[in-house]
């Protein structure tokens, strides 16, 4: 293993040269073969490592010590330079690791997790004193073009991002196979074919009946977008977004055998799929967390991305802003494409003067914003809502002291099909499923334009990459 050691500077030279020449006793088969100076050198600058027994990459380094990263990712100033540092020398020497033999305050924790992500992102474990990072694992198992949409968490509109992909390669002649993954999914991958699958009121109450989650993602999928899914499962997350399990890569091996000409592989709160995506779009709230965004590991899933799709984009939503996320994010990776969107419901069925129930997971800030596109678009009587959809004892409330309605009308995720549509049922309403569409509202276009073009990136890939395996 070849080795890239850290070096902060703080550290005198006879103290560093003992430690290198010690590693491959601490780690078995390393050997260092350069290091990177990524501190400002007060017990031993540039020079002075050059008397190291191996290359030192040295180029700028973190400022004057005193901790001037602030966390985000973007390590401003002499983050940013020992993070070039580090990826000149990556480029330069080409080792199998990293190991970090600097400490604070050159590199504080919150520089080294971003340190990490950009480490990950080149396929290199990052090692420290009491710490190790691994690239997740992301085989190729698609035979066909593949795109991830991948989250910044839970709730941020992946599927519905994922779905508009759909409808758009469907309607430009390449439908694709959605793939998705949940903490409820079947036990072992499923396809659901929109076709021949029933996917109405009474089959999911029937799913329901079975002790199913009839609300899983890939019926969500399937009845959002008119496109054959795959539902697989998955539990837990690490920190660089791999699942602890899951059946992924034998739902892509299910969708290879369809006929669709490409895949569209969805990510599940913040876990990557875990296979090869030959493009990423990465789904983030205007209102996210900036530091998790952009800072830690969550900058992993920023490099990853082609396209950063941010959502929730009404100033009254975003206490950070729109405009301030795109700048963090850009500062992690430059080159990523951006687009802003709002959500706006669109009920499957017409619901134009009838009065509707309106059931939900959004937020409750947005509430008044739906209930107006619904009566000014769709042309119902919004008479009562709940944002409570993924709150059980809460919807039950609400549903319990629902006003007079025709329509329910409700988005299919969480308790959608075993509590709020029979209640729905008892009371004689109707039920109509709520799809949450997605409108531009800014940045490098619409977002039509960009899918459609990271789309094509990943063909182009997938091409190149099919070629280079039959010549190689």
């Amino acid at each position: 293993m070849r080795a890239l050691v850290l070096i902060d500077g703080q550290h005198v030279l006879a103290v560093v040269q003992a430690t290198i020449e010690q590693l491959p006793a601490r780690f078995p088969g390393t050997t260092a073969v350069a290091a990177a100076l990524v501190g400002p050198g007060e017990k031993m600058d540039g020079r002075a490592a050059a008397a190291l027994s191996i290359p030192v990459v040295t180029g700028v380094v973190a400022g004057d010590g005193t901790g001037d990263g602030d966390g985000t990712g973007d390590m401003n100033g002499g983050r940013a330079a020992a993070v070039a540092t580090v990826l000149s020398a990556i480029d330069t020497f080409r080792p199998d690791v990293v190991v970090d033999l600097s400490d604070e305050p050159v590199l504080d924790a919150r520089a080294r997790m971003g340190l990490a992500a950009h480490v990950l992102f080149r396929g290199l474990p990052y090692v420290g004193a009491d710490f190790r990072f691994d690239p997740p694992p992301r085989p190729v198992v698609a035979t066909k073009p593949s795109v991830a949409v991948i989250g910044a968490g839970k709730r941020t509109g992946k599927t519905a991002v994922a779905a508009h992909m759909a409808r758009l390669l469907a309607a430009a002649g390449q439908p694709p196979v959605i793939v998705a993954m949940g903490r409820g999914g079947p036990p072992e991958p499923e396809l659901v074919d929109p076709a021949t699958f029933d996917l109405s009121v009474e089959g999911l109450l029937a799913l329901a009946g079975q002790g199913r989650h009839a609300a899983s993602d890939h019926l969500e999928d399937a009845l959002m977008a008119g496109v054959a899914t795959v539902g697989t499962r998955r539990c837990g997350g690490g920190l660089a977004g791999a699942p602890m399990g899951s059946t992924y890569a034998a739902g892509v091996e299910l969708a290879n055998l369809r006929p669709e000409p490409m895949l569209v592989l969805e990510g599940s709160g913040t876990a990557v799929p875990p296979v090869h995506a030959d493009a990423t779009v990465c789904v983030v709230p205007a209102d996210a967390d900036l530091e998790l965004v952009t800072g830690y590991l969550g900058a992993y899933r920023v490099l990853l991305s082609d396209l950063i799709v941010v959502t929730m984009s009404e100033p009254t939503f975003a206490s950070s802003g729109a405009g301030v996320l795109e700048e963090g994010v850009r500062s992690v990776a430059p080159g990523v494409r951006v687009v802003h969107t709002v959500f706006r419901p669109f009920p499957l069925e017409p619901i134009s003067g009838r009065r509707a129930f309106f059931v939900t997971t959004a937020r409750a800030s947005a509430i008044d914003l739906m209930v107006e596109h619904l009566e000014r678009e769709h042309g119902g009587k919004v008479v009562g809502t709940s944002p409570h959809l993924a709150d059980r004892r809460s919807l039950a409330a609400d549903l319990d002291a629902m006003a007079d309605a025709d329509v329910l009308l409700v988005e299919l995720k969480a308790a959608a099909v075993d509590l709020a549509v029979p209640v729905a049922r008892e009371r004689g309403m109707e039920v109509v499923f709520c799809d949450n569409r997605l409108v531009p509202t800014g940045g490098d276009g619409t977002f039509d334009e960009v899918a459609l073009a990271t789309a094509e990136l990943a063909r182009e890939r997938f091409t190149l990459r099919t070629e280079k395996s039959l010549t190689a």
